[in-house]
């Protein structure tokens, strides 16, 4: 299993003991991979840019990830960017025997709601409160995975951190419904899958994400620091797709900055203004940068907590955050250093910080 604390598993070995093979996703990756114990966190994961304006994000859990010591608490969240600039954030919390997962593909059901599909087509239906979302995704690009979707964390890598993105990019229709007005349009989705054994917290120090299209150009990509324990690893995630097909997934080619670094009031984390990420193959050099407009979310992992578990994180001090950003995403190839294409476009992504700032 190799000797590094945090590592992407990637070896022959890892892919025999998953059960999974290189490059081929199967419909069961995107199943129930937990059984919603403590110590366990799961979610199926929906976003989308809507071309009426508005951002959609939908995501169902198992539990509250910044919570994982307990038992199956499944939840849904739904936030909606409206395009006259109103937001609605919306959290709900279910009993134990309203949550059913298929183990065999994407079939999540929390009460009357649910997450479906099969790498390729996926329904999405959910309400809370005033808010309600029923949405169809179909994917333009084939399901990836960097390597084995899973991280080890660990001298024997008994710690996982896990990630499918079944639908890197797809075609998206939504109705959202806010205090009963209803309002359908077309637009842009991704969807993802995560799960664990082992609080992300105790592993993962902050990562950045994000994902967006320009141009004939698709991308995903991440930098994830582990935390202290596991040595502060850079562990760097980075698709580029063109015309539908992958061309670009090594994460040894990948180089990430931050430029433009502040400190947000509302969470104090740092956070850079400009992130790039830069994928340098031979002469050719493929570059991706989220350029921040606005502030989509900014929010205390703690506020999340009730009661004993919120004395309890205020006691070790716990500070972790989740901030979601609006911007321009700007992807350019460069051969021998010249710019050969260069294409923009409208994106999100953001900056889970889970343990304190280095």
């Amino acid at each position: 299993m190799g000797t590094s604390l945090a590592r992407l598993g990637s070896a022959p070995a890892d892919f025999d003991l998953i059960g999974i093979e290189p490059a081929v996703v199967q419909s069961w990756e995107d199943g129930r991979r937990t059984d919603g114990s403590a110590g366990t966190y799961e979610w199926w994961y929906f976003d989308a840019h809507l071309d009426d304006g508005a951002k959609l994000v939908v995501a169902f859990f198992t539990k509250d990830f910044a919570d994982v010591g307990r038992p199956l608490s499944p939840m849904i969240r739904i936030d909606l960017d409206l395009p006259d600039g109103r937001s609605h954030g919306k959290v709900a919390e279910w009993k134990p025997e309203k949550f059913s997962a298929s183990q065999e593909g994407c079939d999540v059901r929390i009460g009357d709601h649910f997450f479906r599909g099969d790498l390729h087509a996926y329904t999405i239906s959910a309400r809370i409160e005033n808010v309600a979302i029923e949405v169809t995704l179909t994917g333009d690009i084939p399901s990836w995975r960097p390597a084995t979707g899973h991280w080890y964390f660990g001298a024997e890598g008994e710690k996982e951190f896990n990630w499918l993105p079944a639908v890197p990019q797809g075609r998206v229709m939504a109705t959202y419904t806010v205090d009963g007005a209803a309002r359908s349009s077309a637009g842009v989705g991704y969807h993802d899958h995560n799960w664990g054994n082992a609080p992300m917290n105790s592993l993962i120090n902050h990562w950045y994400w994000g994902r967006g299209g320009a141009g004939p150009y698709a991308v995903i990509a991440s930098y994830i620091t582990a935390e202290k324990a596991y040595g502060s690893t850079p562990l760097p995630v980075f698709m580029l797709a063109k015309g539908g097909r992958v061309i670009a997934d090594d994460p040894a080619k990948v180089s990430f900055e931050t430029l433009g670094v502040y400190t947000d009031v509302t969470t104090g984390k740092p956070v850079g203004n400009v992130v790039r990420y830069t994928y340098a193959d031979g002469d050719d050099t493929y570059t991706a940068t989220f350029t921040r407009h606005r502030d989509l979310s900014l929010n205390k992992l703690i506020d999340s907590l009730q009661g004993p578990k919120r004395l309890a994180a205020k006691l070790v001090r716990f500070d972790g955050a989740y901030l979601r950003f609006e911007g321009e995403l700007r992807i350019e190839h460069l051969r021998a250093g010249s710019v050969v294409e260069s294409h923009t476009d409208s994106a999100i992504w953001e900056l889970m910080y889970m343990g304190r700032t280095q």
